[in-house]
């Protein structure tokens, strides 16, 4: 054979090639379990193939009635050799990596930009694209404007995890429902990228007011379609169109049909103790029942104590109420704290070591744990409020309560030593241990009253305040979640609770109170009491009124006030308080440059220092 006509019929070989590459990956990808994408992909190519075999029979045509050469066949396969060959080049890479879904989007995409200077080629593989992203937007647009991922063969760019429920919102600590339950996988079409997240967010609002009962669809009009795209962008306007219906359509459910401030008003009140007059009443009555170990509490005791608290205080005109619940745990604060490694604040080492290193072993775990270490309320949240008041934010607004809960009691151990006091006021007892014991107790309540002032109007109300105000303006339940936990864990971190080394000082000095305000009212009446009575039961009869302290034997009073064993358990309590006292001040003054708000708290600790 003639050399130049050989040359000329081997560059014609490897259109026939790319013919059988592309012919055998039609016959292969046809069916449906390769995948939507690759069965249009498939289909767009067997319509380029029947314009292939037109050709091939009009060649024939032409060499039957002798009009066709070699130079003339050549001539006419120039059109479909470049196709062929980008054809062959990206159906080579499906078969072999065997791609499928937003993978076999990509490839086409690429290589139809790697054919920018073949305006031919690169229309071509163009079509080619959009052919196979049609059944992908098909099920894009459901997910967008319906919130349902109608994807059985796995190409979608969105994973539902079908084995995370929502009940384990309000059941499990570290629940990753609203993160995982749907959510973004590794391959995603690069003309999708820019906006995968807020495709995700869209369709799982959708899905919440689905799953709530609400049936609702993204309006939909002929130019919303998503069976197209291109370089105008127009896709772009329909996916934030459906996002912000969606956003807001959900925001409004959970606004009005849930009332979701108000929710968040009844833990404030409640959890936060922000209507304090159920508290009192229920300390009362629940007193004996809160003095014993957590594993000897009644808690259907304490809840039937609780509801009749809420039933004759100001608490019975608010409906939230009937939603709480008592719960006791059965470890200290401190060692709550440390169970609960996320809330670990990362600070220097001197504040921010682990709960329970170093010499805070014996607060993690004190002698003898009550239920008024460890007593504290629940709140029950139904779906979908349980996506901003989960189990993780209920345990942060729980160990809040529990801290202010023990503040409280502390408050009113010490007022009742106070009134204890009183009982000497018809003395001369300056000089003696009685003045010295009226003047530590005085120190006591002022200390543990800066800090609840500190901890409710310095700390709790701003913080509070500030998220309200940033609720009316959200645009999106992703943005509430956001302010919200926000709001705890800056409560949490402004009220020390992610600062061990303070809270364990804190925790002393509160220990040291009870301990003063116990022993006040066992040393001093058992002095003047010459009745077999119980101690406290006299200490409670020298406080309720001046007529009954005006019986009291002034000399008996005056013995009490010189005894010996009173002189020396005041003194020791003074050192023990004044010096843990002394010890927490550097430690919030070092601190208060990077951190303002323990400025506040240390000008109340110095105040009472000073005082003193």
């Amino acid at each position: 054979m003639d050399l130049a006509l050989q040359e000329l019929t081997q560059r014609i070989f490897p259109l026939c090639e790319n013919y059988l590459l592309v012919s055998q990956f039609v016959e292969a990808k046809s069916q449906f379990k390769s995948g939507l994408v690759n069965h249009a992909f498939a289909a767009a190519l067997r319509a380029l193939l029947l314009d292939y075999q037109a050709m091939v029979a009009q060649l024939e045509h032409q060499f039957r009635i002798g009009r066709l050469s070699v130079q003339g066949l050549w001539f006419y396969c120039q059109p479909m050799m470049g196709s062929l060959h980008a054809l062959g080049i990206v159906v080579e890479k499906v078969s072999a990596d065997n791609l499928f879904g937003s993978a076999t989007l990509n490839l086409l995409q690429s290589q139809a930009k790697a054919m920018a200077g073949d305006n031919a080629v690169r229309s071509l593989l163009e079509k080619m694209t959009q052919c196979a992203n049609s059944a992908y937007m098909c099920i894009l647009e459901r997910w967008v404007y319906e919130g349902v991922i109608d994807d059985p063969y796995g190409e979608f760019f969105i994973a539902g995890n079908k084995a995370l429920q929502k009940e384990s919102l309000t059941q499990d600590y570290d629940a990753k429902y609203w993160q995982q339950r749907y959510s973004l996988k590794d391959s995603i079409p690069s003309f999708l990228t820019s906006v995968s997240g807020t495709i995700l967010t869209t369709g799982k609002y959708l899905n919440v007011m689905r799953e709530c009962g609400h049936n609702v669809q993204v309006p939909v009009s002929e130019n919303s379609k998503l069976m197209t795209f291109g370089s105008n962008h127009q896709y772009f306007e329909c996916i934030k169109t459906a996002y912000d219906f969606a956003s807001c359509e959900l925001l409004n459910l959970m606004k009005d049909k849930y009332d979701l401030i108000g929710k968040l008003r009844a833990m404030k009140r409640y959890l936060l103790l922000d209507q304090g007059d159920f508290l009192v009443h229920f300390m009362d009555i629940a007193r004996d029942e809160l003095a014993k170990r957590p594993d000897e509490i009644s808690v259907e005791k304490l809840q039937s104590l609780l509801d009749l608290a809420l039933r004759t205080t100001a608490a019975a005109a608010d409906p939230c109420h009937e939603e709480l619940a008592c719960c006791v745990e059965r470890t200290s604060l401190l060692k709550r704290l440390s169970i609960l490694k996320d809330l670990d604040s990362p600070y220097p080492s001197n504040l921010g070591e682990t709960v329970g290193d170093g010499d805070g072993d014996d607060l993690t775990k004190p002698v003898r744990v009550t239920g008024l270490e460890t007593f504290s309320l629940s709140y029950k949240v139904q779906w979908p409020l349980s996506l901003v008041i989960s189990r993780k934010a209920l345990t942060k607004y729980q160990l809040i309560f529990r801290f202010l809960f023990h503040c409280k009691h502390v408050n009113r151990q010490l007022c009742v030593a106070w009134q204890v006091h009183q009982g000497f006021r018809c003395l001369n007892t300056l000089g003696t241990a009685i003045s010295r014991s009226s003047l530590l107790c005085r120190s006591m309540l002022m200390f543990i009253n800066s800090l609840l002032h500190y901890l409710t109007f310095e700390v709790l109300e701003p913080n509070w305040h500030l998220m309200h105000n940033r609720l009316r303006n959200v645009k999106s339940i992703d943005e509430v979640i956001q302010f919200h936990d926000f709001f705890l864990q800056k409560c949490l971190k402004e009220c020390l609770l992610l600062w061990p080394q303070l809270l364990k000082k804190l925790e002393k000095l509160k220990a040291i109170c009870l301990r003063y305000a116990c022993s006040i009212q066992l040393l001093i009446p058992s002095v003047y009491n010459s009745e077999p009575d119980d101690a406290a039961e006299a200490s409670s009869r020298m406080s309720k009124s001046r007529l009954r302290r005006s019986r009291i034997n002034s000399p008996t009073l005056k013995s009490a006030a010189e005894n010996s064993t009173i002189s020396d358990s005041i003194m020791n309590f003074e050192k023990e308080f004044n010096a843990e006292l002394h010890s927490l001040v550097p430690l919030l003054s070092n601190n208060s440059q990077t951190e303002p708000y323990l400025t506040r708290l240390a000008q109340c600790i110095l105040g009472v220092g000073t005082d003193q």
